[in-house]
């Protein structure tokens, strides 16, 4: 090496590292290159591009399973007004009953499956009386097979058969909606009741001791099996079977003058006629 070599080269290291940038070793200290289009930037505060951003998709799944209401009872009830569009009161306004406001001509439908105690084909209230027992106007009454006593009331109409012992399904029709009764003056409506098996002259017990409405909800909502035979048995032993009547029992006294119910009249055998004499003498053999 010539002479002043080494002094050129010391000099030449030496200007390269004092043009370069400072820095630690290890550590470059060149800026960074500028991201690239579309490169997500480690910034929190930075928008992603709206390539990255995913619409929200709920995730897939089976159809819900609808479970059928639970089994209550072994008994199955059904709405006592079918076809038609009804309205009722869920609430206790003088008796322990509800007035179920259909259509004339609804169908009256027993509520459970049971045995027709008592058929009332005549429409023998009067306001000039108001008799408790002529009230309903005309009356199908059904003791179930769960032991409840049934009501249907201000019937138009009494169906085809039924009669005191006709065994009958739930669903079957009894009647049909009317204003009978002290309903006459009122929409056509079905008085319906529930109680438990009295004589026929105990009308206060037969016009209903059990709140309906509850019941009604249920067979008109799809629970069939709710059973109104424990509130009854309840009721009862609270009140006894045969408890007095507290509530609209008394009559207006029979005044002469007034409307009367009308009574069928009795159909009487037609006269045979009969051919006379001159002498009037009856004729043997004629008219006979």
């Amino acid at each position: 090496m010539r002479p002043g070599t080494s002094t050129l080269l010391v000099l030449a290291f030496l200007t390269a590292a004092c043009s370069g940038p400072a820095g630690v070793a290890g550590v470059s200290t060149h800026p960074p290159a500028a991201p690239m289009a579309g490169t997500p930037l480690d910034d929190a505060g930075s928008t992603p591009e709206p390539a990255f951003i995913s619409a929200a998709v709920p995730p897939t799944g089976d159809e819900p399973v609808l479970l059928p209401p639970p089994k209550l009872s072994k008994f199955e009830y059904t709405f006592p007004v079918k076809g038609c569009k009804v309205s009722y009161a869920r609430k206790l306004l003088v008796l322990p009953k509800t007035t179920i406001w259909a259509d004339k001509g609804c169908a009256f439908v027993a509520p459970v499956s049971g045995t027709v105690r008592e058929v009332n084909v005549q429409n023998r209230w009067v306001p000039s009386t108001d008799r408790g027992g002529d009230r309903e106007g005309r009356y199908v009454t059904l003791l179930g097979d769960d032991g409840v006593l049934y009501l249907g009331g201000h019937l138009d109409t009494v169906a085809e058969g039924i009669a005191p012992g006709t065994k009958v399904k739930a669903g079957q029709t009894l009647g049909t909606v009317g204003n009978t009764g002290n309903a006459r003056d009122t929409a056509s409506n079905l008085y319906f009741a529930m109680t438990w098996k009295t004589d026929a002259n105990e009308w206060w017990i037969r016009r209903g001791m059990v709140e309906p409405w509850d019941y009604l909800d249920a067979w008109r909502n799809g629970n069939r099996t709710y059973s109104p035979a424990q509130e009854m048995k309840a009721v009862r032993k609270k009140t006894g079977p045969l408890p007095a009547c507290s509530v609209a029992c008394s009559a207006k006294p029979e005044v002469k003058g007034v409307e009367r119910p009308q009574r069928p009249q009795p159909t009487r055998k037609p006269v045979q006629p009969v051919e006379v004499g001159p002498l009037g003498v009856e004729v043997p053999g004629v008219g006979d």
